[in-house]
């Protein structure tokens, strides 16, 4: 025995020549390099022999096993628990065979109403932002707009939301061109259209256009309905409309269409909504003519 050497084994001979080998071929190459001189141009050959190997190794197993892939969770679409509100306003009644309108609630409590109207547009979408959001709505519909896909809007009714009476043909000169007999007949039309594709006779009324008389209040009552809704605030064209103020208040009722810009114009009233810290409540609910 040599007196100051140890004696290796023969596998710890062999990983000792395998990194000075490994340093020696990574020296030659950064000597052979057309990088700058100096410690920056030959970083490679100045590393320590095994951290030189382990990263040869690391590199060579990379190239040699695919990554595996990283399963991203989906979202699963929860239901958000809804608050109770024991109303403070009653439904105001029929008085001299007139039926009462209602352009807002005048309540206390931080609710608001979402109503859309008519059902021209039909995306395929449309149910699913209403289920996202998770928002109940007083849906009123028209025959002429979905007559053609009634079973359409049974998904919005899965939901929570209630088909309403919005008349026959829509005919935004009701008021005007129409006597008490055929404004009778295009609301009894629609009750008849309803009961039959949603199996519940509407309890709201919505003149088309807004405009009513008191001849049609008297056609509405007659009818068996419980009231004309109307607003103070919509969202359209992506963007919130008031007729007062300028943000949502307690128990404003607001209007909404299916239209094409029907996401944004839900988008638009969810941050209104939320700005004004008020919960989504169904009207018919809270005026209790479910």
């Amino acid at each position: 025995m040599c007196q100051g050497h140890a004696i290796l084994s023969p596998a710890v001979s062999r990983r000792l020549a395998l990194s000075a080998l490994t340093a020696s071929l990574v020296a030659g190459l950064g000597a052979c390099s057309d990088g700058p001189p100096g410690p920056a141009g030959n970083a490679s050959a100045l590393a320590a022999p095994d951290a030189v190997q382990a990263a040869a190794l690391a590199d060579a197993g990379a190239a040699a096993t695919p990554p595996v892939p990283v399963a991203v969770p989906v979202p699963v679409a929860t239901k958000r628990i809804r608050k109770s509100f024991i109303p403070d306003v009653g439904l105001p009644p029929i008085v001299n065979g007139l039926a009462p309108v209602i352009t807002r609630i005048p309540t206390k409590h931080p609710v608001v109403f979402l109503t859309i109207d008519d059902g021209g547009t039909k995306n395929p979408d449309m149910p699913a932002l209403m289920s996202g959001y998770d928002y109940p709505a007083t849906i009123f519909l028209a025959q002429t707009y979905v007559k053609d896909n009634p079973a359409f809007f049974k998904q919005f009714e899965s939901q929570g939301s209630l088909i309403e009476n919005h008349t026959i043909s829509h005919n935004v000169n009701m008021v005007q061109k129409l006597g008490y007999a055929d404004q009778l007949a295009e609301i009894t039309g629609m009750q008849g259209f309803v009961k039959d594709q949603y199996g519940r006779l509407p309890t709201l009324f919505r003149p088309p256009g807004g405009a009513y008389s008191n001849v049609m209040r008297k056609a509405v009552a007659d009818a068996g309905l419980k009231a004309v809704i109307t607003w103070e605030a919509k969202a359209n064209a992506g963007k919130m409309d008031y007729q007062y103020g300028n943000a949502l208040r307690p128990g404003d009722i607001v209007l909404m269409h299916f239209r094409p810009e029907f996401a944004a114009d839900l988008g638009a009233f969810r941050q209104a909504q939320l700005e004004a810290g008020l919960e989504v409540v169904l009207l018919e609910d809270f005026l209790g003519v479910r």
